[in-house]
C-alpha cells in the first residue's frame, strides 16, 4: 500500500487519528464480524483453516478461533497485529495467529488455507495493486478454497477516500482468479465517533443511523470459489 495510507491507519490503529479524534478507536473496529459475514459463519460456509486478509484488530479471526477454526490473521499495520495478538491471549486462543505482511505481495503460506475472508479490505488496497493482492490470496488457497469479500458500493462513496467498487469493477478484478458465486448488495457497519453520529462528512460515504450506536453505509458481498 502507498505510504500515506499506511500512516492513517497505523494512526488509526494507535488512538491518534486527527479524523476520529484521540484515543478513539477507528469506527471499523466494531468487536465482532460484519453481519453480514457473521451470517454466513453460522451458516457454515466457511471451513478448514481461514486466512483473515487485512485483519486489523482481528474481530473475525477471534470470533472464529472460538469456534474451533484454525486462523491466520494478517495486516500492513504493526500496532492492529500487536493489538490482535493481545486480544488472543487475553481470550486464552491458540488457535489463531497474526502476522504484519503486505496485502498485495505476502508469500510463505502456499495452498494453506480453505476459506480466505476480507471484510472490508478490498476498498483499502490501491487500485494498482488489486492483481498483486488477488495473486497473493490464490498463492495461498488450497484446492476449491472459498473467499468472501465485503466491500464498500462506490455509489455510496464516490469520491473516496476509500477506493470502493461497483460490481462490475469488483467482479472484473475477481472473475480472473476464482470463480464467482454470487455478488450481492450488502450493509457495512461501522461505530460513530465519541461525540459524533456524521461518519457521512467524516469519511464521504453516505452512511445512516443503526441501533446501538453505529451507521451503516451500501457494500457488496461476494461469495466465489477456487475453480
Amino acid at each position: 500500500m502507498t505510504e500515506p495510507l499506511d500512516f492513517e491507519f497505523e494512526s488509526a490503529y494507535r488512538g491518534e487519528s486527527a479524523q476520529f479524534g484521540p484515543g478513539a478507536k477507528p469506527p471499523w473496529s466494531i468487536g465482532e464480524p460484519q453481519p453480514e459475514l457473521a451470517a454466513l459463519i453460522e451458516a457454515g460456509k466457511f471451513h478448514g483453516e481461514v486466512l483473515d486478509v487485512g485483519c486489523g484488530e482481528a474481530a473475525i479471526s477471534l470470533h472464529l478461533a472460538e469456534r474451533g477454526y484454525t486462523t491466520v490473521g494478517i495486516d500492513l499495520s504493526p500496532t492492529a497485529i500487536e493489538l490482535a495478538w493481545r486480544e488472543a491471549r487475553n481470550r486464552g486462543l491458540t488457535n489463531a495467529s497474526f502476522d504484519v505482511a503486505d496485502i498485495s505481495s505476502f508469500s510463505g503460506y502456499d495452498g494453506r488455507f480453505d476459506t480466505i475472508v476480507d471484510s472490508t479490505l478490498f476498498h483499502s488496497i490501491p487500485v494498482e495493486a488489486r492483481d498483486g493482492y488477488q495473486q497473493s490470496i490464490v498463492r495461498a488457497a488450497a484446492p476449491g478454497a472459498s473467499y468472501f469479500v465485503l466491500v464498500f458500493d462506490k455509489a455510496a462513496m464516490p469520491n473516496g477516500p476509500a477506493n470502493a467498487v461497483t460490481a462490475d469493477e469488483l467482479r472484473a478484478v475477481v472473475s480472473k482468479y476464482w470463480v464467482i458465486d454470487e455478488i450481492k448488495p450488502a450493509r457495512l457497519y461501522a461505530n460513530a465517533p465519541e461525540g459524533s453520529t456524521d461518519l457521512s462528512a467524516l469519511m464521504g460515504a453516505d452512511f445512516r443511523p443503526e441501533p446501538n450506536g453505529r451507521m451503516s453505509v451500501a457494500g457488496w458481498l461476494l461469495s466465489a470459489h477456487l475453480g
